[in-house]
């Protein structure tokens, strides 16, 4: 087993604790990209440690499931409200920001290349929508980085069943480093 760095919900410090059965052969490669103003960024916004972290357990836990390539990398962006509207309106038609956009890789035929896809998360999103929820930024920025990676590994909801699928990895994944069912609070 590996160690998992967990912040803690009520300050931004943070603490080992033990995850649930980690492949030590795989490596999930995080590029966190930061892109938000100055008064954002102190502004409830997780370590790129705490971020890493997540999207690495995300990972292994989609690899006990479905068999992934032994090294991948994805991009990880914390974007402001009107960037994430960009990207919105420009690759699904929908004008108005959301919470996570994820951008699957697809690899040419012919080039060895190991990279997952991208993830975007508004930040402001995120924030109101945890309070809207009655839940901290920590539970549910894990919930959407949960959510981003999911989306790369080839996971849906658009369906019914596909969605129950999707969330109940989401609720197992998250409850290993003991958050609440995201879909409750």
């Amino acid at each position: 087993m590996k160690n998992m760095i967990v912040m803690t919900d009520d300050d931004s410090s943070v603490q080992p604790v033990q995850s649930t059965d980690l492949p030590d052969k795989q490596e999930l490669h995080v590029d966190i990209q930061i892109a938000l103003t100055d008064t954002l960024v102190g502004e409830k916004v997780p370590s790129e440690c705490q971020l890493e972290q997540w999207a690495r357990l995300a990972y292994y836990h989609v690899n006990s499931r479905k068999s992934l390539s032994d090294n991948n990398e994805v991009t990880l962006r914390l974007v402001d409200a009107a960037e994430i509207q960009e990207l919105n309106e420009r690759y699904r038609g929908k004008n108005k920001p959301t919470n996570v956009l994820s951008f699957p890789f697809e690899v040419p035929e012919g080039v060895d290349m190991e990279l997952l896809g991208d993830i975007v998360i508004c930040h402001q999103v995120v924030i109101a929508e945890a309070e809207s929820q009655g839940k901290s930024a920590y539970q549910h920025y894990a919930h959407m980085v949960t959510h981003g990676i999911l989306h790369l590994c080839g996971y849906d909801h658009q369906e019914p069943g596909e969605a129950d699928e999707m969330e109940s990895l989401e609720i197992d994944i998250l409850s290993s480093i003991d958050l609440p069912n995201p879909y409750t609070i």
